[in-house]
């Protein structure tokens, strides 16, 4: 497999979106820039392409990936939204944090029965753009080998995945370069379990 590398600046807008769509729908592997570090995605409906992603990384598979979209309504046909997330999605979203809600029944089916799921949408204008374009959700996880420092740019997500995934958006270096801060919100009281690059301290009042 030959990787593609296409940088956003050096592209014609319209061409790449549609280029890096066609890809996704192809149930191809994509590595992409977000608002904290790159991720290694693919489609939701891409279930072979998710447990490749295990592989390539050394993922521990009872590890979830994270699902990304452009759009709540899009999300809301695969996570429940308690009443009481509006306010601190309403403060934080698009932005650096990951919530873990419960799954509806169509999440179950294709998370293979999980009843929770991560979900998160990213500050990331390329991103947004990518996923407005696809218009269905993406499950993700940084672009790294487990135990290795995830991909802060593109030179990084190469050394881990030339010819290994089919494409590489290259939009330089991410804005924060630090994982998302993920809290657990399927029951209260609600957890912080993972501090990112969103300060905890700032959440406090939400949760």
């Amino acid at each position: 497999m030959e990787t593609k590398v296409l940088n956003v600046k050096e592209h014609d807008r319209k061409k790449l979106l549609k280029t890096i769509s066609e890809i996704l729908e192809n149930n191809g592997i994509a590595v992409l820039p977000t608002d904290t570090v790159y991720g290694i995605m693919t489609s939701i409906f891409n279930i072979t392409g998710q447990k490749n992603i295990y592989k390539l990384k050394s993922r521990n598979d009872r590890k979830p990936l994270i699902m990304m979209s452009h759009d709540m309504e899009v999300l809301k046909q695969f996570v429940v939204f308690p009443k009481k997330t509006e306010k601190i999605i309403g403060e934080f979203w698009p932005g650096q944090l990951t919530l873990i809600l419960p799954t509806t029944e169509i999440g179950k089916i294709l998370t293979g029965g999980r009843d929770n799921l991560g979900v998160r949408i990213p500050n990331c204008k390329i991103l947004l753009e990518i996923m407005k374009q696809y218009n269905k959700p993406l499950m993700s996880t940084s672009a790294n080998v487990s135990g290795k420092e995830s991909a802060k740019d593109a030179k990084a997500a190469v050394e881990y995945f030339k010819n290994k995934v089919e494409l590489i958006v290259d939009d330089g270096k991410c804005k924060f370069s630090f994982e998302s801060t993920v809290i657990d919100m399927v029951k209260f009281p609600y957890v912080v379990i993972r501090k990112g690059c969103l300060d905890c301290n700032k959440l406090l009042k939400y949760i």
